[in-house]
């Protein structure tokens, strides 16, 4: 059994694309949100037989056989639809059942992570060489390319103050779990024109509340979710760090679909859009 990993230099992927397109229609395991969507948007819905957890979109998706969490899943559960091609973003795991998937007689594709236009494209050229339909692929990746280029013109053309915004992951237990710098969520910010409060980290990790204070966002962004790791905005605003800030202060809180806004796929240029609107208005 091959597998294919598919990394940054998409040459690799081209080079290997005549022996995607050889792989017998359907019988395809998405994992990853942005991935499914991404099938889906290539037309080839029809030969995806199991999704994970975090594919919610579109609609039709949910209706699929649910393998587990992308991150914690069980290759029990995966073989159990005997998929002839897996697709997964980059992070699936654990690595123990990635290793018992790889030495199944399963090609196994992974899908590249970049928070950035070019880093959409490339994954959608990705999925599109792994599934055979590299021609579908390039015109979607240039219509992303091309919608994000104006949108993110307009954030450039802001003339306004930026407001300062703190991704928060969670409160559970009132600890704040925020994201720092070079995550999903910085990108999102910056394209929408405005200021990461929290840069003096790298990825997602807890703050002290002398740090949230310190940081003094202008806006809290959250996703929307259910669960111990959700609050509502009373809750939120009623931490002492929070409260503390000029986000606490006006309430100032903004909830978007976890997949919408983080999932870097064919939507990210109306996901950028809606967040803009919702920071500055119009």
């Amino acid at each position: 059994m091959m597998r294919r990993v598919l990394g940054l230099a998409l040459c690799a992927a081209v080079t290997a694309g005549s022996a995607f397109a050889q792989t017998k229609p359907g019988g395809i395991v998405a994992l990853g949100g942005s991935v499914t969507e991404i099938i889906f948007a290539l037309g080839a819905s029809d030969r995806v037989v199991a999704r994970d957890s975090t594919s919610t979109y579109p609609r039709d998706a949910q209706a699929l056989p649910d393998v587990g969490y992308m991150r914690a899943l069980s290759p029990e559960g995966v073989l159990s639809v005997d998929p002839q091609l897996i697709v997964a973003e980059e992070g699936a795991g654990p690595p123990e059942t990635i290793a018992v998937l790889n030495a199944a007689n399963i090609d196994f594709v992974t899908v590249p992570e970049r928070f950035s236009p070019e880093g959409i494209a490339t994954k959608v050229r990705v999925v599109g060489e792994a599934i055979g339909e590299p021609a579908k692929a390039r015109v979607l990746a240039n219509r992303i390319v091309t919608e994000l280029a104006a949108v993110t013109a307009k954030s450039r053309d802001w003339t306004g103050e930026k407001r300062r915004v703190m991704f928060v992951l969670s409160t559970q237990g009132g600890r704040i779990m925020a994201s720092g710098a070079e995550t999903a969520p910085a990108s999102m910010i910056a394209m929408a024109g405005a200021q990461n409060a929290v840069t003096a980290f790298e990825g997602y990790k807890p703050m002290t509340d002398e740090a949230v204070i310190a940081a003094a966002p202008d806006v809290i962004l959250m996703m929307e979710r259910e669960g111990t790791h959700d609050s509502t905005v009373d809750e939120l605003v009623a931490l002492p760090s929070i409260a503390s800030t000029p986000a606490g202060r006006d309430r100032a809180v903004i909830r978007m679909d976890g997949l919408y806004l983080l999932g870097f796929g064919p939507r990210t240029a109306a996901a950028v859009t809606d967040l803009r609107a919702a920071l500055y208005g119009g």
